[in-house]
């Protein structure tokens, strides 16, 4: 083998439910292969059990995922090792209801704000585009839009001529038929 552990290749030298984390993660970012019977250094150190693995690993990933891997098994000398190749997926996908990302050559679990943020690029949404129902225009704050139309001046002329918040706004699409 001899590759470094990258963004989209990541060795392990037995299976582990686990790894089902890491499927998830390639599916949500670029895509990527691990192999399973590979020492961190990119050894195959073969694997025990390669047609049961090949029989439970493929069914594990449409079960928990729904997403399908391409699933084989590979020889090197005299020692078996399987390759998960799983390619991105424009759904986001979970695991036990959790999302993770691929960064670098680990694996992260998406919390918070970074969670909200990769579920609306995956919906093909930006924060721009949601409406919050609980918002009214008595919640802008005047200073604050009176600030940025001295900042815009010179980028966004037509927004210094807007007297009226709610048709700033609206020129700006950030107020859409009266919802913020």
């Amino acid at each position: 083998m001899a590759k470094k552990e990258s963004q989209n290749i990541e060795y392990k030298q037995s299976w582990r439910d686990e790894f089902l984390k890491t499927i998830c993660a390639f599916a949500n970012t670029i895509g990527g292969t691990i192999y399973i019977g590979i020492n961190d250094n990119g050894q195959v150190v073969g694997v025990e059990n390669a047609k049961k693995l090949l029989e439970d690993i493929p069914n594990k990933i449409v079960d928990l995922l729904g997403v399908v891997a391409e699933v084989s098994l590979k020889r090197e000398k005299t020692k078996d090792y399987i390759s998960i190749k799983v390619k991105p997926y424009e759904a986001p996908i979970s695991y036990k209801g959790k999302y993770y990302l691929r960064s670098g050559s680990t694996t992260h679990e998406q919390n918070g704000a970074e969670l909200q943020k990769f579920l609306l690029e995956k919906s093909g949404l930006s924060w721009e585009s949601v409406i919050e129902e609980r918002a009214s225009l008595k919640d802008i704050d005047l200073a604050t839009i009176s600030k940025f139309k001295k900042l815009a001046a010179k980028r966004f002329p037509a927004a210094t001529k807007e007297k009226s918040v709610s048709s700033l706004l609206e020129k700006l699409h950030l107020l859409i038929k009266g919802k913020l």
